[in-house]
């Protein structure tokens, strides 16, 4: 199974040489033998939100026995080439050159694949989504632990480290707007891989790092980092969905309806079995398993559903202007580049309900499951004493999920109230005569 990996910010000229390069000159849905047809999928395994079309459906093998099934039928033996990178700019690039039939990555990625794809005369279609949260609450920003940075507004001047043309790139641009700050002109951004701009962190050569899934949680969980803005503030909606190149859908749709199946039961998988299906991505990806339940659990900050919700296709074409302005696409037809109709045909009794408001989250080690409270005071309560693996808190205000003990806890009067960030603390208490900030640690213990 080939995994090659790509630098993320190579110019497209050079991509293109390199994705054909590393192919291994049986994808596109082409036969090798006559009897025998390759179908070649790009993955982001540490994209935690792409994992019911990446990694956790690698690992379960689901897509290899829905094409097993159809060979039986046409008496064609396929083979699945799985491909793992970084960031989906690779992934785009092996798509239009033939290389890669089926691929997955976040929104913005996804627009840049569409405006790709239409220039390189090699179009591609959005037909599912992986992940989603309607709020934004999948990109961060965050800030070395012990900086001097509160809010948003202190960016003003620094650097900042992020991935030009992701969605965490998108977040950054039109959170500083609404602060009142010039992203071209009144902050220094550094256009770096995740690891990178991690790393640049670490050592202080930057005082921010914008990013989307599973970084921002990561760098919290070591440690590394303190959440500085939640992407969820912006109340628009993000998420990570599945490309597929247009001639390969037309000259393999049961193919594709066997991809969209089987994504379909590994979505059902993680949904019913949330804890197992962390474990599962963990052990094949390197991330702690608490990271990637803070994500992809139960209550977690993405919510798994495949369909194309308008809501989602709505904020879709939010984006384009975005990219339109920093000089990435010229323009996106995105009525044209999202296409329902494969889904409605492999899965037409596809139903999940809508993302469901987080509730706090309690992970006892040795247990194979997890509790859920009716509030933060309830989940305080039940840590003290607790041998706990993770303890999961929703943003008082956004909702988005956040490890208990990283979060901004503060007391009124008998509530206790769970906060993201510093800055959305610091808010509630200006609002609030009587509460006060405390440590999480005084906030287990007076919890009563």
């Amino acid at each position: 199974m080939s995994r090659a990996r790509l630098p993320l910010f190579l110019p497209l000229a050079l991509l293109l040489p390199l994705a054909t390069a590393c192919g291994d000159g049986s994808g596109a849905g082409g036969p090798s033998d006559g009897k025998t047809v390759t179908v070649t999928v790009g993955y982001q395994s540490k994209t935690i939100n792409t994992v019911t079309a990446g990694t956790l459906l690698r690992s379960l093998g689901y897509f290899e026995e829905e094409l097993a099934a159809r060979g039986r039928e046409d008496g064609v033996t396929y083979r699945v080439a799985w491909q793992d990178y970084a960031t989906g700019a690779p992934i785009t690039a092996q798509m239009t050159a033939g290389k890669i039939d089926i691929g997955s990555m976040g929104d913005f990625p996804l627009l840049i694949n569409a405006a790709r794809g239409k220039q390189l005369k090699e179009p591609t279609r959005l037909v599912a989504v992986t992940g989603y949260n309607l709020r934004g609450g999948l990109n961060t920003v965050v800030t070395a632990p012990g900086s001097p940075l509160r809010s948003l507004a202190d960016l003003k001047g620094r650097k900042v480290s992020t991935s030009v043309g992701s969605a965490a790139d998108g977040t950054l641009v039109r959170a500083l707007r609404r602060a009142g700050i010039d992203p071209a002109k009144e902050v220094r951004k550094l256009n770096q891989q995740p690891s990178v701009g991690a790393s640049a962190l670490a050592a202080g050569s930057v005082d921010a790092l914008s990013q989307f899934v599973a970084w921002p949680g990561l760098l919290a969980y070591q440690g590394k980092a303190t959440a500085l803005y939640d992407g969820a503030e912006l109340n628009l909606a993000t998420f990570h969905g599945v490309t597929v190149r247009q001639g390969f859908a037309e000259r393999r749709p049961a193919v594709l309806d066997a991809f969209l199946r089987a994504q379909r039961r590994a979505t059902d998988h993680l949904r019913t079995r949330p804890v197992a299906a962390a474990e599962r991505v963990a052990e094949e990806t390197g991330l702690p398993a608490e990271v990637v339940h803070l994500y992809n659990g139960a209550q977690g900050i993405a919510t798994f559903d495949p369909a194309l919700r308008a809501e989602l296709i709505a904020a879709l074409k939010e984006d384009v202007p975005v990219l339109e302005e920093a000089g990435l696409v010229k323009e996106v037809d995105v009525d044209a580049f999202v296409d329902a109709a494969p889904l409605r045909r492999a899965v037409p009794d596809l139903a999940y309900p809508k993302a469901a408001a987080a509730k706090p989250e309690l992970w006892l080690k040795g247990q194979t499951s997890t509790r859920t409270f009716d509030s933060p005071a309830q989940l305080l309560k039940a840590v003290r004493g607790a041998s706990v693996r993770a303890a999961y808190v929703p943003d008082a205000v956004t909702g988005t999920p956040w490890f208990a003990d990283r979060a901004v806890w503060v007391a009124d009067g008998s509530r206790w109230l769970a906060f993201m960030t510093r800055s959305g603390a610091e808010r509630y208490v200006a609002g609030h005569a009587g509460s006060r900030t405390v440590a999480y640690a005084d906030a287990v213990r007076l919890a009563s």
